[in-house]
């Protein structure tokens, strides 16, 4: 069994939106950080208009906002 501890929640879809979009998950935080102050899905609407699924942008938007809110 392994001893790393399986990635849960929204940084869960960061694999796949590295290697399907091929850009690193700090260049769409950049753009949702870029676009702030705003709604939660009129940041998820900016990523959507960059080419990322909703799902993908959903979570991008979520993890930036949690990790904004905690420092």
């Amino acid at each position: 069994m392994s001893d790393v501890p399986k990635t849960k929640g929204p940084a869960s879809y960061f694999p796949s939106i590295e290697k399907t979009y091929g850009q690193p998950i700090a260049h769409w935080k950049a753009i949702v950080r870029a676009a702030m102050p705003t709604k939660h899905m009129e940041l998820v609407q900016v990523l959507k208009q960059q080419g990322l699924g909703h799902g993908h942008a959903n979570a991008i938007v979520a993890h930036t906002l949690a990790e904004d809110a905690t420092g």
